[in-house]
């Protein structure tokens, strides 16, 4: 297995850093450089999402672990290959502890997870910094969490 992790620290309550990070992944918030998220069905562990990297082709993940308001987890399946992708907020009295981790698992993870793994959290810095950004500024609605499902 091959893992990478970025974590940041916000003042912002992991209420409001929660609300931004749902709203990304019901595609309601985006953000020059985000991947575009499409939710098919409600925003629950086994729902799949389509992502869309800015400039590639969708591909398929599906929600494998989610606590509300701390914990939200998908995994996309590529070949051999397993990527999850899991965030996790930690409060700490003075704000939030944003960790956004990457876990490369399967047959072949330790001979690829050390050339992909970098070329996928390359920008976890900046996309944690436009998604607390975001969040500061509600650049979305909190209240709004209606269930998208497939046409």
């Amino acid at each position: 297995m091959w893992s990478t992790e970025y974590t940041a620290h916000t003042p912002l309550s992991a209420a409001e850093v929660w609300a931004a990070l749902r709203a990304l992944h019901e595609g309601r918030l985006t953000y020059e450089g985000c991947d575009e998220f499409v939710l098919h069905g409600p925003f629950a562990v086994g729902t799949r999402v389509s992502v869309t990297p800015e400039g590639q082709e969708t591909f398929d993940s599906t929600i494998v672990d989610l606590v509300e308001g701390s914990t939200y987890a998908d995994e996309t399946v590529f070949d051999d290959l397993v990527l999850r992708f899991r965030h996790t907020l930690v409060p700490d009295g003075e704000g939030t502890n944003v960790t956004h981790r990457l876990e490369i698992d399967g047959p072949s993870a330790d001979e690829v997870g050390p050339e992909l793994g970098p070329q996928i959290s390359g920008d976890f810095p900046e996309s944690m910094q436009r998604l607390l950004e975001a969040a500061a500024v509600g650049e979305y609605d909190p209240e709004d969490e209606t269930e998208q499902t497939d046409a």
